[in-house]
């Protein structure tokens, strides 16, 4: 991406297969963790953060930021977003955006209200979204919202999850299949949309998302639909779910989002 100052560009990890991102739940001033952590994803995003309140006019407009480049240039000419970025909570979920659609070699800097912060790239899912004039259509809108639902938690708690999905940004390599073998849920929605729409299924035998949902799934701010050996199609090598379903209503064809995040843990 060839854009002036002040867009800055993070050290990219070269041997990664999984790019590390961000993870804690308050501002972004707390900046790109250290290479410590290489391997996988971080998670804490809240669901206060995440909600449409937080998100419509007293913050982030995803319908304005869909429209821009995800670029100094796109956020900072726009007197929306630029309105919206006051807010901790749009910065947060900024944050996570960047890192789900951009790639680790890559970051924003943004300037408000005379503070300098700075949303570091980490999956690379849409990375089309930060080129020149670039946007985000429906396979990027997809694809980051699955991600971003993915790295919700009941508790805004860190967690170190694996996220693996029909997407060559979500490639994994041996040792990190060998480690976070846990599949717990398959994440997919539209969160550029009112209202949001925020799905999962549930991996086969399992009937709760602790770290997603809380002690139940009964009241999660996710819309949990079932489990996802007969919402998706067959699992892929990896272990990830594409082509997940919601179910339509009576006389209506079921929506299938090519674009699924498949999380797994470290037991």
């Amino acid at each position: 991406m060839n854009h002036a100052k002040p867009l800055l560009f993070a050290v990219a990890l070269a041997s990664l297969t999984l790019p590390a991102c961000t993870g804690a739940t308050g501002e972004v001033e707390e900046q790109a963790d250290t290479a410590e952590e290489q391997d996988v994803t971080s998670n804490a995003l809240s669901f206060n953060a995440l909600s449409f309140n937080a998100l419509s006019f007293n913050a982030l407009s995803f319908n304005a930021l869909s429209f821009n480049a995800l670029s100094f240039n796109g956020l900072q000419s726009d007197a929306l977003l630029r309105e919206s970025l006051k807010d901790p909570n749009a910065r947060q979920v900024l944050k996570y955006v960047v890192s789900c659609a951009l790639p680790a070699s890559e970051s924003i800097s943004v300037t408000v209200q005379g503070t300098e912060f700075d949303f570091p790239g980490g999956l690379g899912l849409a990375p089309e979204w930060g080129e020149p004039h670039g946007s985000c259509g429906s396979s990027c809108q997809h694809w980051v919202s699955a991600c971003v639902i993915s790295r919700l938690d009941f508790l805004g708690k860190r967690t170190e999850i694996s996220l693996r999905g029909d997407n060559d940004a979500l490639d994994t390599s041996r040792a990190e299949r060998g480690t976070f073998t846990a599949r717990e849920a398959t994440y997919y929605g539209d969160i550029f949309v009112e209202p949001q729409r925020l799905f999962a299924c549930l991996s086969p035998g399992k009937t709760e998302i602790p770290r997603v949902c809380g002690p139940s799934i009964r009241g999660c701010g996710v819309d949990v639909l079932g489990s996802c050996d007969k919402l998706c199609g067959q699992p892929r090598l990896d272990g990830s779910f594409p082509d997940c379903r919601v179910p339509g209503g009576p006389r209506q064809k079921d929506e299938v989002f090519h674009a699924a995040v498949t999380v797994f843990l470290d037991p």
